[in-house]
């Protein structure tokens, strides 16, 4: 047992150490903790006084044979901010007394054993602190002179290693590492004066930890009687992205209602279960296994005079415990989409012991389904922030999730935790609680519900969704899906607001699966936000559940009135192509990282037209965008391409495009069409083509394709182009390099745009939008506009020599 440090026998030539009660938050794992009101006036006397047991856990002490002595004073647990109501009831179990509330843990009064216990029993401490002495800190040699009064000779022995830890804020001290580094020096000098030689320092794995916590003025001086962090509980080596700490997640299911849930014989689902945290946690939970079990360090141990034969005995009891809990663990239930997330379950689930109690499979969230008769309890953290891609792929998931409890879940208790706490209402249920957490600095909520049962005596829910959505999408596939099977088409729209209450757009993609974008219409000021987000919800469950995809293979996009180069913007960086093909041309697609997926489907019958008209041609495309057209004219066999878009991201694309299709491009950077047929030019399509008509012999294409934005103000181009009022000049320079017999196709897709009168200009034109719009598309107004535009004899050399 160490000596008191308060005792003056511990130092005859220094003032006494005195044990305090830390006031503050500690660092949890090297994250420096929050700056309180700091201690306003020192400690002087010693302040320790016998510990009262409390009188449940002297009687179990008492039972197995423990006899402990009373803390040298109040020690400090501290953990993740939020959790302390909870650790407050925890220690006073563990036999604490004077337990109270501080910013980020709690001080208690206890006997060594109690500290013993709280190290191998808490499930919600970070740590378990004993202070050593407040020092004022007017500068970092104070520090010195603090650390150097204590007998640290009295606490651990010169051959056991040991390690600073300093965490917090000061305004005389700024800079942490000086700090420990003045707190060695002064524990290293200190031995050396006792002992005539120092203790090594191991600052990977130390001995003894030492906590520094710096508060203004002020630093309080502790050891760390757990030794590291207590949220490692020895079975996790391996993590999914962003993993809950053990800690967080024993909190996340106290407060769900886990411990009453598994009383009255229901089990555990957690269908986007990571790593498998909230799974072991709730099975030692229910198992009475303590959480220190399995660690193989605790810093308590090299301390001097630690009370062995009563660690034995707490050992030896929680051994008992968890053999007789073993058979009262319920089967668990965890699933997740990512395999690598699941080898890390798996892996965790192993090393706990806990393979026979915890079933895990690779799912989709969208096929979560009771695993048990009984209602039990559904928790989980769904991933967010970048770990989700994109805003629109969280709305998608919390909208779905929050649909498939209510349908499929009723009579269970649910607990949401997320990082997002504004996408709570997008899950259409009513929080029974809600509680604020901490997940590392990221603040954090629990949202808790209790859902409905169904009246027993009413028929049971269908499996499949109905509505008058839910039937348009079986009637627009029905119609839709015998067309394309028909004429071979695999990538097609199914539905565009075809009732006024689903303002979105559902387009189908065969990939090496069938994929779904949804793009959500924002909807006008006049609706309710509410009334739209249930709709929305709604609408997402009838077309998962109609169309029978993953949840990973629905993807969401809310379009907005778009300006500029607005809809080129990323809105996501996952990177994940898929190939597709388009009548046995195949070409890239991303269905998550743009507004636009690099393909316009509407424009697929002119792609087709330009294949068919393509052969032995030379062809132009302005604002390519990703290519497809020019991939399509490619295959179609154009003996040379030019193709002109602003960005450099969607000129590679095209020419991945290109590539997928087998068309030769010897050298990108050679410029004659003998060389390098296929070329790609990054420019302002407008001022390219001012500089090529200018040109005595300007080029010359028999086909080009102009599908110009309706208002671009990039900042790459000079100017800002507006189609309404400069697709005459657009129009007329592309003519120009139009050659004897060639056509122009140009399209728009603005709403209100009116064609000017081209026949001044010696230009025929032929209206073929109908033409240009297939049966996914025939809805009106049209997705676009589109025209044939060719020379008109000797109308057009007369104008061209007018000038016009």
């Amino acid at each position: 047992m160490p000596r008191n440090p308060s005792s003056p026998a511990a130092d005859s030539e220094a003032p006494a150490s005195v044990p305090v009660a830390l006031d503050h938050a500690p660092a949890d794992d090297d994250v420096d903790a929050p700056v309180t009101e700091p201690v306003t006036e020192p400690v002087t006397e010693p302040v320790a006084k016998p510990a009262v047991p409390n009188p449940i856990a002297a009687l179990i002490d008492r039972r197995i044979g423990i006899d402990s002595r009373p803390l040298p004073g109040p020690l400090f647990a501290s953990c993740a901010r939020g959790l302390e109501p909870l650790l407050v009831d925890e220690l006073k179990a563990f036999g604490f007394t004077d337990v109270a509330e501080r910013g980020g843990g709690v001080t208690a009064t206890g006997r060594w054993v109690d500290a013993y216990r709280a190290c191998l029993w808490s499930r919600l401490a970070s740590r378990i602190l004993l202070p050593l002495d407040l020092v004022e800190i007017p500068d970092a040699n104070a520090l010195y002179d603090g650390a150097r009064r204590i007998d640290w000779p009295a606490w651990f022995d010169v051959r056991s290693s040991f390690a600073i830890d300093v965490a917090g804020r000061s305004n005389t001290v700024t800079h942490t590492h000086f700090a420990a580094l003045r707190v060695k020096d002064a524990i290293a000098d200190r031995f050396r004066d006792a002992c005539g030689e120092r203790p090594n320092v191991d600052a990977e794995d130390p001995d003894v930890s030492i906590h520094v916590h710096l508060h203004g003025a002020q630093a309080t001086i502790s050891l760390d009687l757990s030794g590291e962090s207590l949220h490692r509980r020895g079975y996790r080596l391996a993590t999914g992205g962003a993993p809950l700490k053990e800690n967080l997640a024993a909190a996340i299911l106290i407060r769900s209602g886990w411990p009453t849930v598994f009383a009255r014989g229901g089990s555990l689902f957690d269908p986007m279960c990571g790593s498998g945290t909230l799974l072991l946690e709730a099975a030692l939970m229910a198992g009475d296994v303590a959480p220190g079990l399995m660690r193989t360090r605790h810093g308590f141990l090299s301390l001097n005079g630690v009370e062995i034969d009563a660690w034995r005995a707490l050992m030896d009891e929680a051994k008992a415990r968890r053999e007789a809990g073993a058979e009262r663990i319920p089967i668990l239930y965890g699933a997740d989409l990512d395999p690598t997330a699941l080898k890390a379950a798996r892996g965790n689930v192993e090393r706990a012991g806990l393979v026979w109690k915890i079933r895990l499979k690779e799912a989709d969230v969208s096929l979560m389904r009771p695993p048990t008769d009984t209602p039990g309890l559904v928790c989980t953290n769904p991933p967010y922030g970048e770990r989700m891609g994109s805003e629109a792929e969280m709305v998608k998931l919390y909208s779905l999730l929050g649909a498939l409890l209510k349908q499929y879940f009723p009579g269970w208790r649910a607990g949401v935790f997320t990082g997002r706490p504004d996408l709570g209402p997008r899950l259409g249920l009513r929080a029974e609680r809600l509680y604020s957490f901490y997940n590392g600095d990221l603040p954090c909520k629990l949202l808790t519900f209790d859902i409905a049962a169904r009246d027993p005596e009413s028929p049971a829910a269908p499996q499949v969704i109905d509505g008058d959505f839910a039937n348009r999408l079986r009637k627009n596939l029905k119609h839709l899906g015998k067309w394309a099977k028909r004429t071979g088409v695999t990538n097609y729209r199914l539905y565009d607001a075809d009732l006024p209450d689903f303002a979105v757009a559902v387009d189908l993609y065969q990939s090496d699966q069938l994929h779904v974008h949804v793009q959500e219409y924002a909807p006008p000021k006049t609706v309710d936000p509410v009334a739209a987000e249930r709709r929305l919800r709604e609408g997402l469950n009838a077309i998962q559940q109609v169309l029978e995809v993953p949840i990973a293979n629905l993807h969401l996009k809310v379009r907005r009135q778009q300006k500029g180069d607005a809809q080129y913007t990323r809105q996501a960086e996952t990177g994940a192509m898929y190939t597709i093909d388009e009548q046995g041309c195949r070409l890239q697609v991303n269905f998550t990282d743009y507004l636009d997926t690099g393909i316009f489907l509407d424009h697929r019958p002119m792609r087709l037209r330009i294949r068919k008209e393509a052969h032995g041609k030379r062809f132009l495309n302005l604002f390519c965008y990703t290519g497809t057209a020019t991939a399509q004219a490619a295959v179609g066999g154009a003996i040379e391409s030019v193709s002109i878009d602003l960005s450099n991201t969607y000129l590679d694309w095209a020419k991945e495009n290109l590539r997928l299709n087998g068309i030769r491009m010897v050298d990108i950077e050679r410029r004659s069409a003998k060389e390098n047929p296929h070329r790609f030019y990054r420019a302002d399509c407008l001022a390219w083509l001012r500089e090529q008509a200018e040109k005595s012999r300007p080029p010359q294409f028999d086909l080009i394709f102009c599908d110009p934005p309706t208002f671009s103000n990039s900042k790459k181009m000079e100017g800002t182009l507006d189609i309404q009022r400069d697709h005459v000049e657009l129009i007329t320079l592309a003519a120009r390099l139009l050659a004897p017999n060639g056509v122009l196709y140009f399209s728009c897709n603005r709403k209100r745009f009116r064609l000017d009168d081209l026949a001044p200009h010696g230009l025929d034109v032929e209206d073929i939008t109908q033409k240009t719009l297939d049966e996914d598309f025939k809805r009106p107004p049209p997705a676009h506009r589109a025209w044939a535009i060719r020379k008109v004899g000797t109308a057009w050399l007369a104008n061209r020599k007018a000038g016009g």
